[in-house]
């Protein structure tokens, strides 16, 4: 029994598939696409050297063009910061006076010790601050 080539391209393209999933690798992907690619070369009665020929230059094409995209995608979104660091950078309302020495603060529904930043700078309670950094369990506020 003799299969055909296209049936080994599509062999190959699954054989590509399954490691992408495996290790989440999208390169692999675009080599997948190259082989289905290289099936349809087939099925429509091409040669082997134009099946090789159509394989190379979609999985080339695809790694020229799709691989820079998802690179500036993925740059372009910001970590997202959790714990203490997600807390740097938001506002506090002073409950009790805050100075170099400490004070409490309101700071995302959580009271929180407090100091200012600055050692000359005093804040009194209702005054809205930001919260430049935390120290251990203390909100640093300017």
């Amino acid at each position: 029994m003799d299969i055909d080539a296209w049936v080994w391209w599509l062999i190959a393209a699954v054989g590509l598939g399954i490691p992408l999933v495996i290790t989440a690798m999208p390169e692999l992907g675009m080599f997948s696409v190259g082989a289905v690619a290289g099936a349809v070369t087939a099925g429509l009665g091409f040669g082997v050297v134009a099946q090789v020929i159509v394989f190379v230059v979609v999985s080339v094409a695809l790694l020229a063009v799709v691989r820079p995209i998802a690179a500036r995608h993925r740059a372009g979104q910001p970590g997202h910061a959790s714990g203490v660091e997600a807390l740097k950078g938001r506002q506090a309302v002073v409950l009790e006076r805050v100075d170099a020495r400490g004070g409490r603060v309101k700071l995302a529904g959580e009271v929180w010790s407090a100091r200012s930043y600055s050692a000359d700078q005093v804040y009194e309670p209702g005054r809205e601050v930001d919260v430049v950094d935390i120290d251990g369990a203390t909100a640093v506020v300017l």
